[in-house]
């Protein structure tokens, strides 16, 4: 299980959207995985097959719409390692973790890496009511748990801190280490998507083979909005 880390790439970027392309990545396990741990199979999941597929078929990685609440938690992300570096432990920014388990990788971007000990951390911006039940139940919420243990397993870092950021509210911080069961399942999950993409995949090169081709050519510079071209 090789990794490669990519420290000094910016997140965003074009080169950083070409790293992720056509990779399962942490932040869309939701989207393969349920919260009992089965491998998902929905709507979602298979829209998410054909969207790896397209990837990998044409080597890009088309923009997606960035609303208020993307840009607010960009900000928000920004202060919260500001004060967990200043409050906690010292934090550096990573640009990308590529995990080869052989048949399949997985990328994750971290919000932090530490800089004395082997961990990290994911911020995540949260309204108040959100931020009000984690300070209370003191616990990852389940839609999270599973890319927090995902980047876990790609790192292999010894734990993760979970920073939930709420400006107004005090910044909450749960570590997490890794879960060998979440992680056996985040495995089975992601083995099972790459089957499913690698057969539409072969399924879509079967489908050219022998027609005449009409080649069009992309325009990259279109404005996008919620994903329609304008």
């Amino acid at each position: 299980m090789t990794l490669t880390t990519y420290r000094d790439l910016e997140q965003g970027t074009d080169e950083w959207l070409q790293l992720r392309n056509g990779i399962i990545t942490a932040s869309e396990m939701n989207l393969i995985l349920t919260p009992t741990l089965k491998p998902a199979n929905n709507d979602k999941t298979r829209a998410h097959v054909w969207e790896i597929a397209a990837q990998r078929i044409n080597g890009y990685t088309e923009p997606s719409f960035i609303g208020d609440n993307g840009h607010r938690g960009h900000a928000d992300e920004f202060i919260a390692r500001q004060l967990y570096s200043e409050r906690v432990e010292p934090v550096e920014e990573i640009g990308f973790y590529v995990r080869d388990f052989g048949g399949f990788k997985i990328g994750y971007s971290p919000d932090g890496s530490a800089i004395i000990s082997n961990g990290g951390i994911e911020c995540k911006s949260r309204k108040m009511k959100f931020q009000t039940e984690v300070i209370v139940k003191n616990e990852v919420p389940t839609e999270h748990m599973l890319q927090v243990q995902t980047g876990l397993l790609v790192t292999g870092w010894d734990w993760m801190d979970y920073v939930s950021f709420c400006g107004g509210m005090p910044m909450w911080v749960i570590r997490v280490e890794p879960d060998p069961i979440y992680q056996a399942a985040i495995i089975e999950a992601a083995s099972c998507f790459e089957a499913k993409v690698t057969e539409q995949i072969a399924a879509y090169t079967d489908r050219l083979a022998g027609v005449e081709l009409i080649e069009t050519e992309r325009l990259v510079n279109r404005e996008f909005d919620d994903g329609n071209y304008e």
